[in-house]
């Protein structure tokens, strides 16, 4: 060990050198020159895609469709009450096949038959033909 302290002995006590044209590097900026990387660059995100669970549309039978078509009647004959309903509709997943069901409560502001969609008063817009259940007090009457 003593060998070894001698060969540095010319450089050991010598003050580190600092460059008169660069700043000195912070401590932080430093450091993440060792920080982890990802080699395979959105592997993580396409397995937590992989991972994320849909549902499958279930398809109505007639009876149901044609309970749905009732009460969506009824709907349209009180539109000028703006009358409160809760949807239940299958919204497709944007990037795989399945989606998932969602419940609003809102007032329905029309019904286009022409484009198939019952428009909510907040803008929300609902295809007829992904509607599974209504609920609202138009029916307990």
């Amino acid at each position: 060990m003593v060998e070894s302290d001698n060969k540095y002995a010319d450089i050991i006590d010598l003050p580190h050198h600092t460059s008169r044209t660069r700043p000195r590097m912070s401590v932080s900026a430093r450091a993440a020159q060792f920080a982890p990387f990802a080699a395979l660059t959105g592997y993580g995100a396409a397995v937590d895609e992989t991972a994320r669970l849909t549902d499958d549309m279930i398809m109505l039978d007639e009876n149901a469709k044609a309970m749905l078509d009732g009460k969506l009647q009824i709907i349209a004959e009180h539109l000028n009450d703006l009358p409160e309903v809760t949807f239940t509709y299958f919204e497709p997943d944007k990037k795989k096949s399945g989606g998932a069901y969602r419940s609003v409560t809102g007032r329905v502001k029309e019904i286009d038959e022409c484009e198939r969609i019952v428009k909510l008063g907040d803008g929300t817009k609902i295809p007829i033909e992904q509607i599974y259940g209504i609920v609202s007090e138009l029916f307990e009457e």
